[in-house]
């Protein structure tokens, strides 16, 4: 065609359309979000996967996202035999979150704890994006890792914004993440919106935190606050949508915008039992501008997701066990499992810790007093609620029970007043103040259910108890002044003034609780200097050699300390296991 005519006709198209646009079109988009699966990737992902494609089926493929919230690498047998016994094969975690059809995930701090190897290994093998915008490389101050992606679909442009909890030098020795820096979340969101609404003129943006949604409910400093995920919708406009993880809770709600307006934030809880689904409408008018949009969400569990997948159409739900996904990696990870360690001569139950010392509990105590480089004490908590060993030939994944972390050991000097100080925290945390007898001895709070059922108010791995030294624990006396220290454990006088080597795991050691922060009062930026030793390998893999070592373990009970009035505690201590347990083993 002529050049001086197809100019003008071109031009009378474009007045037409402007002056008769299109209809306008609405468009179905569908979320569905994962987090803190903790490595049960063949037992949980086989689940989620058949229920995204069933979704996939029924919606088009186009229409359905599927997003994880990082914590992937610990928590499992089968992550913990590819972080560190078969480093050569590709990673069970990325085969797994590969096949499940993951369009892009944000990494944790469970993640940054296997270490910079293991993580960068289990990224480069992963076929979606792993996100975090504030995990800054040092050398060059831009961030290791992708800050966002952007993902089209149906001709809607969504950004994925990835941010992680930038408390991790509070739990993860910084040999594990070495020439890194985490920044906060609030100043990093605020910095890439602008970034991606310039860049990228989204029509969603959805943030995809591993923070928790609580912002009381984790470590606060001066320069940033372990759970941002509520504070990051509050402060930073432009969110459409906030996807969380971290705090292991089963949560969703609508959040107020510095606009005024209100987004859904929404978590699962950990290893796969819950999934989130959030169902986007969105309303484009004839020249593709968005002009109107809907977000509702709902948890699902896995009885609703089993439920959905029953008597449909879509790839059964048997073509997705953990047997026909990888037999051969199924193999070796319950090869490693099985795998004798040694024989305990009677039971431990992890639910005894609560309620004073235990076999269970005493176990970790002696093995971090014999592993430490002449420790007098050791501070330890129970890592799960309710594990047991059972009687008789214990293997490899009974040591995952026993022992649920990756966590170093650190031999640290702390004075008298900071031990005293620590565990009285600790104590705080775990223990009520008791008014009459009737009172409970355990803090307690409403959990679930609508609130109708008792559990602890905070989290059992911040309940230090100690070996090494005799003391009480009054339940009558208010919060500071609970824990009198009567001696050393063999009788020696105890000295608030003088200076004791200290066997204590990396987590707490590196400030996580705060027990040694807000507890002891020690800067956070002292504690490395308070290390005197550190193990190399973790607490279970010292646990199994030691286990192994000695053939047959005889659980033994310390009788160091107790909770007193001593006519008030007993009979609360056993209404409260009572409601706590239900039934005693």
């Amino acid at each position: 065609m002529n050049k001086y005519i197809a100019a003008p006709l071109a031009a009378i198209v474009m007045i037409l359309t402007a002056c008769n646009p299109q209809p306008d079109e609405t468009i179905s988009l569908r979320i569905l979000h994962t987090s803190d699966v903790h490595g049960h990737v063949l037992d949980s992902l086989p689940r989620i996967a058949a229920y995204a494609e069933l979704c996939r089926q029924q919606m088009g493929r186009q229409a359905v996202i599927l997003t994880d919230g990082g914590d992937d690498l610990q928590g499992h047998p089968a992550a913990y035999y590819y972080n560190f016994v078969d480093t050569v094969a590709e990673h069970i975690v990325a085969q797994a979150m590969n096949r499940t059809g993951y369009d892009v995930a944000a990494i944790g701090n469970h993640d940054i704890e296997a270490g910079r190897r293991v993580f960068d290994r289990w990224i480069s093998q992963c076929q979606f994006p792993v996100l975090g915008a504030n995990i800054i490389d040092k050398q060059t101050g831009e961030p290791y890792l992708q800050p966002y992606q952007m993902i089209e679909r149906q001709g809607v442009k969504i950004a994925v914004l990835g941010l992680i909890t930038p408390a991790i030098p509070n739990w993860v020795p910084e040999k594990l993440w070495e020439g890194l820096r985490f920044d906060d979340m609030v100043s990093a969101a605020r910095h890439w919106m602008k970034e991606i609404q310039k860049r990228e003129k989204p029509d969603l943006i959805v943030g995809l935190f591993h923070s928790g949604i609580d912002e009381t409910g984790g470590i606060q400093t001066d320069d940033y606050c372990e759970n941002e995920a509520r504070l990051v919708a509050q402060q930073v406009e432009g969110f459409d949508l906030i996807l969380y993880g971290h705090d292991h809770r089963r949560n969703m709600e609508r959040v107020a915008t510095p606009s005024g307006d209100s987004i859904i934030a929404i978590g699962p809880t950990s290893t796969g039992k819950c999934l989130c689904q959030v169902d986007i409408s969105l309303r484009k008018n004839g020249r593709g501008r968005v002009v109107e949009k809907t977000v509702e969400g709902k948890l699902l569990g896995a009885k609703d997701m089993d439920e959905a997948l029953q008597g449909t159409d879509s790839q059964d739900f048997t073509a997705y066990v953990s047997d026909a996904w990888f037999p051969e990696a199924d193999e070796k990870v319950e090869a490693y499992m099985q795998e004798e360690v040694g024989v305990f001569a009677s039971a431990v139950h992890e639910r005894d810790a609560f309620f004073g010392p235990s076999a269970f509990m005493d176990l970790i105590h002696d093995l971090q007093l014999d592993l430490s480089q002449g420790a007098q004490i050791s501070f330890a908590a129970p890592l799960s609620f309710d594990a047991t060993i059972e009687k008789g030939m214990t293997h490899v994944t009974d040591m995952f029970a026993l022992y649920k972390y990756e966590n170093l050991l650190y031999t640290m000097r702390l004075s008298g007043r900071e031990v005293h100080d620590a565990l009285e925290m600790s104590y705080d945390l775990w223990c009520n103040t008791m008014t009459s007898p009737a009172d409970h001895i355990m803090l307690m709070d409403s959990v679930l259910d609508g609130g109708t059922r008792l559990g602890l108010k905070n989290m059992a791995f911040n309940f230090d108890s100690a070996a090494g030294i005799n003391y009480t624990v009054d339940a009558s006396k208010p919060d500071g002044q609970k824990v009198k220290i009567l001696a050393m454990e063999d009788g020696s006088p105890f000295d608030e003034d003088k200076d004791y080597l200290v066997a204590i795991n990396s987590y707490r050691g590196n400030g996580g609780g705060e027990l040694l922060t807000r507890g002891a009062g020690i800067p956070l930026a002292e504690l490395p200097s308070r290390v005197v030793a550190s193990t190399d390998h973790d607490l279970r893999y010292h646990l199994i050699e030691q286990i192994r070592s000695r053939g047959v373990i005889t659980p033994r009970t310390r009788t160091n300390w107790r909770f007193i009035p001593d006519d008030w505690a007993p009979a609360a201590l056993a209404r409260d296991r009572a409601i706590l347990f239900h039934k005693d083993k």
